[in-house]
């Protein structure tokens, strides 16, 4: 399909699914090589990364962990500016280098909330790595290590990503026609 609808929306393709597997291909060869021997915790942050973060780890060729938390500062199509903890982490990072997995970074705010909660949980090394980000959006300084790709300020659904809870299991990403 090149384009879908989705409540009051129509969306395009405008990543399709066999490009994104190759990035994330690529980032998890980066990662296996840059993370060897440090027996790294992947931290999935839900909803929107479950997909990228399954296909991920299943491309990481090293000994690694994954958990998963959920934090919450979109509704519809804009960001709240308020980032709620949903369901937090129950594994002692203390000591151990940790993967932050993010579907998509936008105004860093998430991230950086993010960020702040695990450092006081007493990591070795905190590492973001990211399907998409929007840099143009960014609002907060953040060191983000693994980016597949960088795209413009369009408002996006497919692959984990969703408007309203719909559209993250379309294997392509979408960008809304306006």
């Amino acid at each position: 399909m090149n384009s879908i609808q989705i409540k009051d929306k129509k969306f395009e393709i405008s990543i399709p699914e066999s490009y994104i597997q190759g990035k994330v291909r690529e980032l998890a060869e980066r990662l296996s090589n840059d993370l060897e021997g440090k027996d790294p915790l992947f931290l999935g942050v839900l909803n929107g990364s479950f997909i990228f973060a399954a296909d991920l780890f299943r491309n990481i060729t090293i000994p690694a962990q994954i958990s998963f938390v959920k934090l919450a500062s979109y509704e519809g199509t804009a960001s709240t500016g308020v980032i709620k903890e949903v369901i937090g982490l129950s594994e002692n990072i203390s000591g151990r280098c940790v993967v932050i997995v993010e579907d998509i970074i936008d105004s860093g705010l998430t991230m950086q909330k993010l960020i702040e909660n695990l450092g006081t949980r007493n990591p070795a090394e905190i590492h973001i790595c990211t399907l998409l980000s929007k840099p143009e959006n960014i609002r907060v300084p953040l060191d983000i290590e693994y980016v597949a790709l960088e795209i413009p300020n369009d408002f996006i659904v497919g692959y984990g990503l969703d408007y309203d809870g719909w559209g993250r299991n379309t294997r392509d990403i979408y960008s809304v026609v306006e």
